[in-house]
Parts: C-alpha cells; sequence; structure tokens
C-alpha cells in the first residue's frame, strides 16, 4: 500500500460488533505481495435479509450478475469479495469462477446458493481458475470473528491508499441498533447508482423490500453523487444486509413508518461518510472538492450540473494548480445539458461571491478565493436561478499523481 492520501483520516475507526455477523479479511495468495489481505468473507445469522443495487454498466462483471440473480428472494448467509481480479470481461471462465465460489461457500456455511453473494474488485479481462477463490474459503471460515472490520476493510482494496469503515448508533423506537460499513474505492469512480464496492451491516430487523427502499435511497444521497474520474466501473456493488439479532425494536413494516425515519437519516449519514472517503482516497488527489448547486428547474437537474463541473478535467485541474478560475466553472454549466440563464447564474468559491446576475460583482476581491485555493477542502457554489432545485456532489483535484498511478496499474 502506498503513502495514505493527506486526505485520509487520522485512523481507522474502531467500529463495533454486529451481532448476527461475523468477518473474516487475510492474505490468501490472490495478490503476489506477500502479506497484503486479499480476500474478505462475512457470515451473516439464519434469517438475515439483504438488499443491493449494483452497476449500470452495460459491461457488468460476472459477481455483479449472479447478485443480481439472486438478490429478488431477499435472503442471504454469506458475503465473499475479492480484491486483485475483478472477475470481469472473463466470458465463460468468470460464471464458473463465481459458480465454485458460492457452491463452496454454500457447503461451508449449510446454506442454499441463493444465499451466497460475492463481489470482486482489480484487473479486468484476466481469467482465474475455477478454484481461485473456492480453495480459500476453509482458512475464511476458520478466521470468522464478530469484529475484525480493519481486516475486512483491507482485503478489498486495490489502489486505495486507506481502508475505510463508518459506523453509528440509532433508535428504532426505543431500542437503539447499530449501522457499520466498509468501501473501497480511489479509482474509476463516477458512480451509476453505487461505488466501487461498498458493504453495510445492521443488527436491525428489517424486510428486504424496505431495506431495498432505503438503501437505493441512500446510495442515490451518496454515492450517486461522487466522481473522482468519471469512469463508471464494471464491479459497482452496494450491499446491506439485516440480521434481526439486536434489541428487540417496533416492527418495520413500511419505508415510510414514522419509527423508522431515525434510522434512514443515520443510514444516509452513513452511506455519505463513506462515499466521500472514497473521494478523499481518488488517485493522486491532493484536495476534497464539494459542489453545492442551487437555483436549478430540478433537483435532478442540479445534480447533472454539479457532476458536470466535478467531471471536468479543467476545473479540478485548476483546483489542483490552486488557481481561482471561476470562468472553467461557467464553461461546466453550459455544457452539462441543462436549462440555464447565463444573465442569472452566481457563482461563489470558499464562500465568497464572485459573480452575480451573470456578470462579476464590483466588490469581488479574488485574494480570499486565492487563499481558499490552497487549502484541502474546496468549496463551489453555483446558483442557477432559474428554480428551487439543488443538489451536492463532491470530487477531488486531478493532478500528476492521477497519471502515474493509472500508469502504472498493471506493471
Amino acid at each position: 500500500m502506498s503513502q495514505p492520501s493527506p486526505l485520509a483520516p487520522e485512523k481507522f475507526p474502531n467500529l463495533p460488533a454486529v451481532p448476527g455477523v461475523e468477518i473474516s479479511g487475510l492474505h490468501v495468495g490472490l495478490k503476489p505481495t506477500k502479506g497484503v489481505k486479499d480476500l474478505m468473507m462475512a457470515r451473516l445469522a439464519r434469517g438475515t435479509t439483504i438488499a443491493g443495487v449494483f452497476t449500470q454498466s452495460k459491461c457488468p462483471s460476472a459477481p455483479v450478475d449472479w447478485c443480481r440473480s439472486v438478490i429478488g428472494q431477499g435472503s442471504a448467509r454469506a458475503l465473499i469479495v475479492n480484491s486483485g481480479n475483478a472477475n470481469a470481461f472473463t466470458g465463460n471462465a468468470g460464471d464458473i469462477v463465481v459458480s465454485e465460489t458460492v457452491r463452496a461457500a454454500a457447503k461451508l456455511l449449510k446454506c442454499p446458493k441463493r444465499e451466497v453473494f460475492v463481489a470482486s474488485t482489480g484487473v479486468i479481462g484476466v481469467p482465474v481458475p475455477p478454484d481461485y477463490i473456492a480453495g480459500k474459503l476453509p482458512r475464511m471460515v476458520k478466521a470468522l470473528k464478530p469484529k475484525p472490520w480493519l481486516n475486512a476493510a483491507e482485503s478489498i482494496m486495490t489502489t486505495d491508499t486507506f481502508p475505510k469503515g463508518a459506523a453509528r448508533k440509532v433508535r428504532i423506537g426505543d431500542a437503539e441498533v447499530s449501522l457499520v460499513g466498509v468501501t473501497k474505492g480511489s479509482g474509476m469512480i463516477a458512480p451509476d447508482m453505487a461505488t466501487m464496492l461498498c458493504f453495510v451491516f445492521t443488527d436491525a430487523k428489517i424486510p428486504a423490500r424496505v431495506l431495498q427502499t432505503a438503501i437505493k435511497a441512500a446510495a442515490n444521497k451518496s454515492y450517486n453523487c461522487i466522481t473522482v474520474d468519471s469512469d463508471t466501473s464494471t464491479s459497482d456493488t452496494v450491499l446491506m444486509c439485516a440480521t434481526g439479532k439486536g434489541a428487540r425494536h417496533e416492527p418495520v413494516v413500511t419505508a415510510t413508518d414514522s419509527h423508522f425515519r431515525e434510522f434512514r437519516r443515520a443510514l444516509d449519514d452513513l452511506m455519505i461518510d463513506l462515499a466521500t472517503q472514497v473521494v478523499r482516497d481518488g488517485e493522486g488527489a491532493q484536495k476534497l472538492i464539494t459542489i453545492d448547486v442551487t437555483g436549478a428547474q430540478s433537483a435532478q437537474s442540479a445534480k447533472r450540473i454539479g457532476l458536470s463541473i466535478a467531471n471536468s478535467p479543467l476545473v479540478k485541474t485548476a483546483v489542483a494548480g490552486e488557481d481561482a478560475n471561476w470562468g472553467r466553472i461557467v464553461m461546466a454549466v453550459g455544457k452539462a445539458g441543462e436549462p440555464a440563464d447565463r444573465d442569472r447564474l452566481s457563482i461563489s468559491m470558499g464562500g465568497v461571491p464572485i459573480t452575480e446576475n451573470g456578470i462579476v460583482r464590483e466588490d469581488y476581491v479574488e485574494a480570499p478565493v486565492a487563499e481558499h485555493m490552497k487549502g484541502q477542502a474546496i468549496h463551489i457554489g453555483v446558483d442557477i436561478g432559474l428554480g428551487r432545485g439543488k443538489a451536492r456532489v463532491w470530487t477531488c483535484d486531478l493532478t500528476h499523481g492521477y497519471i502515474t498511478i493509472n500508469a502504472d496499474y498493471r506493471s
């Protein structure tokens, strides 16, 4: 693992055990570097429900195809995730790897194959032997424990420079339940429903259909609002598991239950935390950029404008160079293809108003904006002046480091 991103948290959080979840994360030889963890496994209690969202890429990985085929039945007993190989664009060989992995896990855990979920991340287009993962699972089962979240987070990393996790305690009615999540991602990040990989666990008892509504909404507010390089992965997967083994609480019947609102807010917050950790670890990133778009004709329009700004190489390189070049923001708004009026557009950076109603403000002084650009947390505000639609998106700057990492990725 390379030096941690300058935007990384000081340390991995102390994540609590989640009743009904056992985890292992080991080096089993999938990656050539000795000691680098490369396989994660979770054993889930009987009765665990599951929901998820997956990449909208038209070239999905074999694990994504498998998960899509079984997610509808809504129950899970195992989750197996490898790094080092994406098992994407590997033809029938990739399907065989998934089939053998699922078969072996189901036999070890004595559960139906449809309750085994898999995910993979790494190099695309490299076939591996059928028992690439299956043969390693007995070791993984022996290592299962309630709380090795750091091992799990490390085992799913590729170009990530730090492991990523988060937790929340929240109440459903009078009972306190736990939320714990781990994620990975650094490059190939422009999610079209999720990020590279994210796994969330709770000990609450939640029906799968309710869980699906909650996780989809949370992904739309978090992972679907981040971008590093505008590239959508073949492997994007978000899965959420609810074991029902925590404190007994008032039954959750629908996603709109009043006693379920606090849980959904906590889930949204957890997912935003995890997603922005991915942006903080963007390949070569030195600065985290938050973009707030207001005054658009709709929330969807605001989001598209925000992502147009966030994906602009010219905006991202200006931030990397600490150049307060707001003209590039105007450009990115204009190319978004969304309703905009040049003469109503207002822009701010670091909270300093720059333009108003389509022209530079007479009182604008660049010095405070230039100072803001020297920091690690950059804020861009854009008001379209047409309506009430708003959105927040996150990205990072584009540096020489991004080129270095990706030019050397396979070598």
